[in-house]
């Protein structure tokens, strides 16, 4: 493919563009280079880059449905709720661009597809979560729309990158799990593509095997700037938030720099269960503990709280630990796409499950302390719904920042409490008492109910048999409660059931036990 050398603007240094490039920045000196018909633009200097823990490399080459391709650029967005997100531009053999966008450990990968002439493109004010989008085929249903900015860039871009400038977005997802985006630049580009993991992509090259440096392992030391108390960044390049274990200071973190907020309440009657820096081993992977949050919700006036604990893994990003009531529940993004339409539902389908509406309301952070990947708060509130299908709940958690809205969906299976020891190697967790709201139920197996009936059917066979005419007879009652002491496990084992299931629900306006 043919390429195009100029001499950088600013240092004079040499730039490439390739086929179907627009920018490209000067290794040397940071200048944005403009492709112009005749000569070359200098549109300024780009910030460095934030570090951050991807294994994704410049310069890399890999393979996708059988195409190659090399990652040619980047662009590094900053997002309204704070942080940052890199955008790799994929150059294919055959002139075709792909954009890889990295957020939180997912890659989404996605090509420009051209709008219809009488294509409707909403107006990005009018766009909300929740609502669909005709965009020709299957509908989308939007799950973000924000505002980001432009922070830095290297390499080759095939748009035109301004620095500073506003970039709106609005994420969609349909139902059978394609991502797309809507940029709103001068006029509507439409992006279309899939979630994709590293084997997708086939890569290799200078910088393959570079190993993301884990949360463990000593982290970035600093001091408090409240205190000047020892703290440790296990995740600086992503984290924003940090609290000081000194003096309970919120501390502002922008690239592993620190800056005093406010100093935090006393947490007293917050026992951290799970130290902060502890190393656990949880469905085969590695994670480190590195952030607790109390939250909590009201309901009949009545306050209820609960524990989060955020963990990392270089690899697969942020997940957490929900500890409630002494039950305890790992929360991970759904594997499957889920509908965006959950402020409507009282039930839906998932994953071959019936899940059903156990609460809406308001969660409120009441206190945090260690690392977070956007700028939390205490008071920090988000609108809520939780539906469960035991072991499993699926959370929406919407939120509004400035001119950004978002629709965070997870998924969180049950675990037990010997699970955490083990996993974490800690001792004395609190065991629960009461049931808790995804607990799965008790269940012998169906094995019981299906030797039930035949022993019953054995009893009445007999009873049958020595009442015929003739015979000495048996007696009918000796017969009944027999059957009725056959019947006594099976049947107590459906009413504790019953009663098991009753009080699950006990604290929600939604139960289908309910007699009002």
């Amino acid at each position: 493919m043919k390429r195009r050398t100029a001499s950088c603007p600013s240092c004079g240094a040499p730039v490439t563009f390739g086929p179907g490039s627009v920018i490209a920045v000067c290794d040397f000196c940071k200048t944005v280079v403009a492709r112009g018909d005749k000569k070359v633009e200098d549109h300024g200097k780009v910030a460095d880059l934030v570090e951050t823990s991807s294994r994704l490399r410049r310069g890399m080459t890999g393979r996708y449905k059988r195409r190659s391709f090399t990652i040619a650029g980047r662009v590094q967005y900053r997002h309204p709720a704070g942080g940052v997100w890199d955008e790799w531009y994929l150059a294919f053999s055959e002139g075709r661009w792909g954009w890889l966008a990295e957020a939180q450990g997912n890659l989404y990968l996605t090509f420009e597809k051209r709008l219809r002439r009488n294509a409707k493109v909403p107006d990005f004010d009018d766009l909300g979560v929740g609502k669909s989008v005709d965009l020709g085929g299957a509908p989308f249903e939007v799950f973000e729309r924000g505002t980001a900015t432009c922070g830095s860039a290297e390499g080759e871009i095939p748009w035109d990158f301004r620095i500073g400038a506003e970039h709106r977005f609005v994420d969609l997802q349909d139902a059978k799990g394609r991502v797309a985006t809507l940029e709103y630049g001068a006029e509507p580009q439409l992006f279309v593509g899939e979630v994709v993991s590293v084997d997708d992509l086939n890569l290799s090259g200078e910088g393959w095997d570079f190993e993301p440096e884990t949360a463990s392992g000593g982290g970035l030391q600093l001091n408090c700037p409240n205190c000047a108390g020892p703290l440790t960044l296990r995740v600086p390049d992503q984290s924003l938030r940090v609290t000081c274990p000194s003096c309970n200071s919120l501390l502002d973190a922008n690239s592993g720099k620190l800056s005093y907020l406010k100093t935090l309440k006393s947490r007293e009657s917050f026992p951290i269960l799970i130290p902060l820096g502890k190393e656990g081993k949880l469905f085969g992977e590695k994670y480190t503990v590195i952030g607790y949050m109390r939250r909590y919700a009201t309901w009949m006036g009545k306050m209820f709280p609960w524990n989060e604990y955020l963990l990392y893994n270089p690899d697969l990003g942020f997940r957490w630990l929900v500890h409630n009531d002494n039950h305890w529940s790992f929360v991970h993004p759904p594997k499957q796409p889920v509908s965006a339409k959950w402020r409507r539902w009282k039930q839906f389908t998932y994953d071959n499950s019936q899940f059903r509406l156990y609460d809406r309301g308001v969660a409120y952070v009441r206190y945090v302390i260690g690392e977070f990947y956007w700028k939390v708060e205490v008071g920090e509130k988000v609108t809520t719904a939780d539906f469960i299908a035991p072991p499993r709940m699926v959370s929406f958690e919407w939120s509004e920042t400035g001119k950004s809205e978002e629709l965070n969906v997870s998924l969180g299976n049950y675990v037990t409490v010997d699970e955490i020891q083990q996993a974490f190697d800690v001792k004395s967790i609190p065991r629960p008492w009461g049931v808790g709201v995804i607990q799965p139920g008790p269940w012998p197996g169906w094995g019981l109910f299906l030797v039930w009936p035949i022993l019953v059917l054995f009893l009445v066979l007999i009873h049958a048999a020595y009442s015929k005419p003739g015979a000495t007879g048996s007696d009918g009652w000796l017969c009944f409660y027999a059957i009725l002491t056959v019947s006594s496990v099976p049947l107590g084992i459906l009413a504790y059931r019953y009663a098991f299931e009753v009080n699950r629900w006990q604290n929600s306006d939604f139960s289908p036990y309910a007699t009002e």
